[in-house]
């Protein structure tokens, strides 16, 4: 069955209860399989999810000449050979806008390029203009034709420059780093991201053999090298799939540990949650949340890039300032279109009121089971667990866009002591 008729049931109103191990992330397993096209050698790579866009990737490695084998168990990639082909079609590049990020280790490996205009999520305007003025500051000619970007590298290799980011890009930075690794001279990112997933793909093409400084800063410098090697290396964990765990502990008034997974990469979302009146603890290689017989306290939010509140996890923490004992606010700062998930949660009984880029959440006893449609991975997450709060049954179409960022969410939800099943 296609994955896209699939639908969730859930019955709510029992906390959640238990452990749950955090996948690899998936926002940085994608530019790590794509670092692949840097090198033939064999790259060797764990922890990766078992996740849709996973495999979409895989297969635009495979389309490019690449030898990939996949074990989804145990989450190791084995990638090699040589790229043959410079173009990542549509038919991939469509389901997926991290596939935009093809274009800068392609055109810096082969000296040229043509990547498909991307898909994904309806989640406002991500422009590829960053992508592309990067690369014409490393001596690229680009032209548009046909809905393909297409990339020459003047005399068959990039040339390292300096380029300012007028906007925080996480994929733009990483596209540019890509870039810039095979490039002759020296390549200065100025306004570069700061995510942890930018830090660990410099983590990894550092292994390959890459000469990067100031990962995880504004200004990143990357000498360029004539050719890289291969490596093993194992993808970090992620954050927001851990944060929308707590969350769901926390709106089902229960207690969820999450383990195999880092506190330091999500500090804003572990001080709202203390803001909100949950119980955390950390240690390590894990963090709980413990919401049993506590009040859920309003918490104003503001989405900003790292180390900012991340917008990934605003529409789950949405979830929990409309079941919280008051009024609170969020504010979108990052995406102009990532509140369709908000009409949703009204069905369900949520008190809440659009005001330009910010949400008025007037908290609400409970929510109630209702028949809803995710509109995007993260707002997908956000009905899951006001279905998992909720009295009732809860039914959530479109969930094909959980598939694209949650490994085995069911599975996992199963065995913290929610009731949830797939359906077609």
């Amino acid at each position: 069955m296609s994955s896209n008729i699939a639908k969730f049931r859930i019955s709510g109103g029992v906390p959640l209860n238990g452990e749950v191990r955090i996948s690899g992330a998936k926002n940085a397993a994608l530019p790590i399989l794509l670092a692949a096209i840097l090198t033939s050698d064999k790259m060797v790579l764990s922890n990766v999810p078992d996740l849709a866009d996973v495999k979409t990737s895989l297969r635009l490695l495979e389309e490019l000449g690449k030898s990939c084998v996949y074990d989804s168990e145990s989450g190791i990639a084995v990638i090699e050979g040589p790229v043959t082909s410079k173009t990542a079609s549509y038919e991939l590049v469509k389901t997926m806008r991290a596939s935009i990020m093809a274009l800068g280790p392609l055109t810096a490996y082969l000296g040229e390029a043509e990547v498909s205009l991307p898909g994904g999520c309806a989640i406002g305007a991500r422009p590829v203009d960053l992508h592309i003025r990067g690369l014409e500051a490393m001596g690229a000619e680009i032209e548009l034709v046909d809905g393909y970007i297409h990339a020459v590298a003047r005399g068959g290799r990039l040339k390292g420059g300096d380029f300012v980011m007028d906007k925080v890009s996480v994929t733009g930075t990483e596209n540019l780093m890509m870039a810039a690794v095979l490039c002759e001279g020296t390549t200065v990112i100025h306004n570069a991201a700061l995510e942890p997933e930018v830090v660990d793909l410099a983590k990894c093409l550092k292994a390959m053999g890459a000469h990067i400084q100031g990962e995880g800063t504004p200004k990143i410098t990357i000498s360029g090298v004539r050719e890289l090697h291969g490596c093993d290396h194992s993808v970090v964990a992620d954050r927001i799939e851990t944060g929308t765990y707590l969350v769901a502990g926390a709106a089902t008034h229960g207690y969820v540990k999450c383990t195999a997974t880092d506190p330091a990469l999500l500090s804003s979302v572990i001080s709202k949650l203390r803001e909100a009146n949950v119980l955390v603890e950390e240690g390590e290689d894990f963090i709980s949340a413990d919401t049993r017989n506590r009040t859920i306290r309003p918490v104003d939010i503001v989405t900003a890039p790292h180390p900012g509140f991340p917008t990934d996890m605003q529409a789950q923490f949405t979830v929990l300032n409309a079941l919280a004992d008051g009024i609170s606010s969020v504010t979108e700062t990052i995406f102009e279109n990532r509140f369709m998930h908000i009409a949703e949660l009204i069905r369900m009984g949520a008190h809440l009121e659009i005001k330009g880029n910010t949400v008025i959440c007037s908290g609400v006893p409970e929510l109630h089971g209702a028949q809803v449609m995710s509109s995007d991975l993260r707002a997908s997450a956000s009905l899951v667990i006001a279905g998992l709060a909720a009295r009732g049954t809860t039914v959530v179409d479109r969930i094909y866009h959980m598939d694209r960022g949650y490994e085995h969410i069911e599975s996992k939800i199963r065995s913290l002591g929610g009731t949830i099943e797939r359906f077609y």
